[in-house]
């Protein structure tokens, strides 16, 4: 009977990897740096695989959180933000590298998963994840599944327009899809960066501390973050309805998105009442490697 399964989130600049128990305890977590290129990746990986089976004497499943998806035209890595992934077939490789199955999903996915399984969202038939880092990506999750889609980009509500726009936010940030005014564009942290700070900005982990020492073009680019934040969600809730929206990222730490969001939803939830709790990610900066160890049921 297999007692252990093992989780890798692989970002663009890290690499965390960790088994997770039957009851729900990382073991043996490592994290360190994501080399420059493909194959260096690879080795890394398995290199990391081989401590963690031998820390826990077995050979457990791999499931492995991406910054995008494996395309079911091609096989290979699509949209990944890593992109010495993007055109390689990551998990036919992974797996003849390590002589065993494994399964790969969006991070984003992952991240849902975890928050779904026994996270803030535990218990919640249909859940959707947010995101919000230097990117923005989202996952759906119904009754503990992954719900991928047939081109695997469900829950990439990022690179949707900002839904009901003033004539002030048109034509918006080119996103680096091509299009005009994604959500990325936004509400990710590089989002409200460049807003707060013009366009070469990308950190906006001083902003909230900011606004709160009383700078009024801080807490100017928080307000238009969590209104357009509410915007992007109420059209979650729109066309989804879930039972739970949960937060996470570097984003999902600014403690004023929980109370101030959900009053701003009602404006354009197509209902007479807007319940949908906005909850902050149980795991933190954990449920990537958490969501991805659960893609792989135990025995």
């Amino acid at each position: 009977m297999t007692q252990h399964r093992i989780g890798i989130d692989l970002g663009g600049t890290k690499i965390e990897i960790a088994a997770m128990s039957r009851e729900g305890a990382l073991i043996g977590r490592h994290r360190v740096a994501t080399p420059p290129s493909y194959d260096e990746a690879i080795h890394r990986l398995v290199g990391l695989v081989h401590a963690i089976d031998q820390q826990v004497g077995a050979t457990p499943s791999v499931g492995v959180g991406i910054p995008g998806a494996i395309s079911p035209a091609t096989g290979l890595v699509k949209n990944a933000s890593s992109n010495c992934l993007n055109g390689h077939p990551f998990d036919r490789d992974l797996a003849a590298a390590l002589g065993r199955p494994v399964r790969v999903e969006n991070d984003a996915n992952c991240f849902t998963l975890s928050e779904a399984a026994d996270g803030a969202a535990a218990g919640a038939p249909v859940v959707f994840g947010v995101i919000m880092g230097t990117g923005c990506g989202g996952g759906i999750v119904v009754h503990g599944r992954v719900v991928e889609g047939r081109h695997r980009i469900t829950g990439e509500w990022g690179h949707n327009p900002l839904p009901w726009p003033d004539i002030a936010e048109l034509p918006g940030p080119r996103c680096w899809c091509g299009q005009f005014n994604c959500l990325e564009t936004l509400i990710s942290g590089t989002g409200l960066a460049r807003d707060c700070d013009g366009p070469e900005a990308r950190d906006a982990t001083t902003i909230p501390a900011r606004a709160a020492a009383g700078e009024a073009r801080a807490q100017a680019a928080l307000d238009r973050h969590t209104e357009r934040l509410a915007r992007g969600l109420a059209q979650i809730i729109n066309f989804l309805d879930p039972d739970a929206i949960v937060l996470g990222g570097g984003l999902s730490n600014m403690a004023h998105l929980y109370d101030q969001v959900p009053p701003l939803l009602k404006r354009h939830v197509f209902s007479d009442v807007c319940t949908t709790p906005i909850l902050r990610a149980k795991h933190g900066d954990s449920s990537g490697v958490r969501g991805a160890a659960w893609l792989w049921p135990l025995d």
